[in-house]
């Protein structure tokens, strides 16, 4: 009777698995049943912009999230997180991919990357407009203080720039640059796209430059890591289709003449226009 009992335990067991491993759906199946991709929208610019008044994103992630929902005619929706949250969110399944979420050793141990270069960006820091710094070695030393945000694959690249400086994490791009204007730091550094359009109303005596020798980076599409590859497959094709093709470049520039800026006098995303 025991051995009957634990026999049919198990039983009930394995088909109670059986049925979660049935109803569990892979990205591309959640897309293709609910007619959207969720995006995790995490406010910086150029990445992702929030307009106060009406509630609409826009930048280059929701830019490239329409691109993507066009060619599967499905719709395409934020879901605001962080860029510290980004990797977690993946996990937990509250959204499908995160744009501009550099591949790391690090994050590929918990998550997924689309294959291909989104685009590509420098590393750079704001400073005062009169400063006579040019290079990673003149800020390399304990008394600079330069502000970045926590978990951003830029917090870990000035980290490794500047080993001997103290560096202040703070949570968003927006903290960034608040601690750097408001004198606690004696820059903030991030990506140069992030810093020219976050501080561009508040830059008056300040300036963004990429220190030398210059520090540039792909950045890619974060997603889940599951069994079918579907999504990162068709992601991977659609990333180096776009930015082949000028389709990135004109999600960029579109943002760019959005927001009222010239696109000649904005950082590059192009690695030929960095050399």
């Amino acid at each position: 009777m025991r051995t009957r009992n634990l026999l049919v335990a198990a039983l009930a067991v394995g088909l109670s698995l059986g049925a979660m491993s049935a109803s569990a759906q892979s990205t591309w199946d959640q897309i293709k049943k609910n007619g959207v991709i969720r995006v995790g929208c995490a406010t910086s610019e150029p990445w992702y912009y929030r307009d106060p008044a009406t509630g609409q994103w826009s930048g280059i992630g929701p830019g490239i999230a329409a691109l993507l929902a066009e060619e599967l005619k499905v719709k395409w929706e934020c879901v605001e997180t962080t860029w510290g949250n980004a990797v977690a969110g993946l996990e937990a399944n509250q959204f499908d991919m995160v744009v501009a979420l550099d591949a790391t050793p690090q994050r590929a141990l918990a998550i997924d990357f689309a294959g291909g270069t989104l685009l590509y960006y420098a590393v750079g820091v704001m400073i005062p407009e009169n400063s006579p710094i040019t290079t990673w070695a003149e800020m390399n030393k304990p008394e600079f203080k330069v502000a970045v945000a926590l978990g951003t694959s830029n917090d870990r690249a000035i980290t490794g720039l500047l080993p001997k400086a103290t560096i202040v994490r703070v949570k968003t791009y927006a903290e960034v640059l608040a601690t750097y204007l408001s004198g606690r730091v004696d820059a903030a550094g991030g990506s140069a796209l992030a810093l020219a359009f976050g501080a561009r109303e508040q830059s008056k005596g300040h300036k963004v430059i990429v220190p030398k020798p210059p520090s540039a980076s792909t950045t890619s599409i974060g997603i889940r890591q599951e069994a079918d590859k579907r999504w990162r497959d068709w992601l991977t094709i659609a990333v180096d289709y776009y930015y082949i093709r000028g389709k990135t470049l004109e999600v960029y520039y579109d943002y760019v003449k959005a927001r009222g800026m010239d696109p000649a006098k904005v950082p590059s995303i192009r690695l030929r226009d960095m050399q």
